[in-house]
């Protein structure tokens, strides 16, 4: 697959358009009644970050970090970032790649991403282990085996990557996707943003203290676009050139 890396050290991958069914279907364990699946085609290819921004390459654009895990090292995700907070990194970003294409990802990009072409509650299968993401381990899935529980977030990279190579899709840090929170469509939808307006964002994937079940693909949270907690981190996508 393509792929790029910016001028402070991010890797980006092609993903490629595509169709594929978001939410969970009503038999997945443990899934909310806002998961209604329902069709979603993306017809243009985006680039994904590979792993989600590193404290060091937040440093690199804005000259200081908020991270709470922040004696760690530069290669470990940024954290207590708001939706806010991602909107402005992206803007410097941006001015410095002397470009317009960064931005966050779309709910439905996310999600796309996150799958890689599966259907299963993970983009591992039906279990997620503590060896391959960074989770609360005393809370696995349903009918799966536990795991450690690290109690901090670890290096992006430090897992299997998905089938499309991107990292710690499932756990480290929760991630901020562009839309604002509304309920799904009934109905098979073409290159979804979500709602135009509302009072809470989405964010996806799960975090270093949360349990297996909030990791699923599938799984939706939602806050305030100021709000800040150091399980909260992002990745970028970037428009592809036509």
């Amino acid at each position: 697959m393509k792929t790029f890396t910016n001028s402070i050290g991010m890797s980006f991958v092609m993903i490629p358009p595509g169709i594929f069914v978001m939410g969970s279907p009503q038999s997945e364990l443990q899934r909310f009644d806002d998961e209604v699946q329902h069709r979603v085609e993306l017809t243009k290819p985006f680039y994904m970050q590979r792993t989600e921004v590193t404290q060091g390459q937040w440093k690199a654009v804005m000259e200081s970090n908020p991270s709470h895990f922040n004696g760690r090292g530069d290669s470990f995700p940024v954290e207590q970032i708001s939706w806010e907070d991602c909107k402005r990194f992206i803007e410097k970003l941006n001015r410095r790649e002397d470009t317009d294409r960064y931005r966050l990802p779309t709910e439905a990009e996310w999600e796309y991403a996150c799958r890689a072409g599966t259907t299963t509650p993970f983009n591992t299968g039906y279990c997620l282990s503590t060896s391959q993401a960074n989770y609360n381990g005393n809370y696995p899935y349903k009918g799966c085996l536990g795991g450690c529980y690290r109690h901090c977030t670890v290096s992006v990279a430090s897992f299997p990557p998905n089938a499309w190579g991107l990292y710690d899709m499932h756990g480290n840090v929760w991630e901020w996707c562009s839309d604002w929170y509304g309920e799904y469509p009934g109905r098979p939808v073409r290159d979804p943003r979500g709602p135009v307006n509302g009072t809470i964002h989405i964010h996806r994937g799960g975090s270093w203290n949360y349990c297996a079940e909030c990791c699923r693909s599938a799984y939706r949270i939602k806050r305030a676009p100021d709000f800040r907690l150091d399980f909260f981190g992002f990745r970028l996508a970037r428009e592809a050139e036509a």
